[in-house]
């Protein structure tokens, strides 16, 4: 028998696609869209806050999916790294990760490229402080950030206007 009391019935957007789901009270939102939707690119990294792979963009907001509860995502709407290119064709930014090699194990990968998107969506010309301010909440063990700037500054302003042509 479910309990209602433990129990909320949500409805949101992810990635452009309506969603309806019961879930838990105590459920956080990163074991939602990893566990019932099944979508593995937001990773799971400290359960704390303090590493960003979980990182997504909730209603224009950039959010650590390990500290929002499912139920609080009731009437919003989601991103993950999957909603970064639903066509299945790499993103400019995505392009520039890979030709920077600002990826290497590629676990906080998914975290980074939300944290950038959600910079470059608001600033599309970001200067290098402006670019690491906006990745600190994301930890990478593997590499020293600075294929990781060099990433983002690639997909930046002019550069990423001439790959989309």
């Amino acid at each position: 028998m479910v309990d209602a009391a433990t129990t909320h019935a949500i409805e949101y957007t992810i990635n452009g696609e309506r969603q309806q789901a019961t879930v838990p009270a105590r459920r956080l939102l990163v074991h939602h869209i990893r566990d019932t939707l099944g979508m593995k690119g937001t990773h799971i990294g400290c359960d704390t806050g303090s590493c960003g792979a979980c990182s997504v963009i909730v209603d224009g907001r950039l959010v650590k999916s390990c500290m929002m509860l499912a139920a609080q995502a009731d009437g919003t709407a989601i991103e993950t790294v999957e909603g970064l290119a639903p066509d299945g064709a790499l993103t400019p930014l995505q392009q520039a990760f890979n030709e920077q090699h600002g990826l290497q194990c590629g676990y906080c990968t998914p975290g980074l490229l939300m944290a950038a998107s959600f910079l470059l969506r608001r600033n599309p010309n970001p200067s290098e402080a402006e670019i690491r301010r906006a990745i600190r909440g994301n930890i990478c063990r593997c590499t020293g950030y600075v294929n990781i700037v060099r990433s983002i500054e690639a997909a930046a302003g002019p550069a990423a206007s001439e790959r989309a042509a």
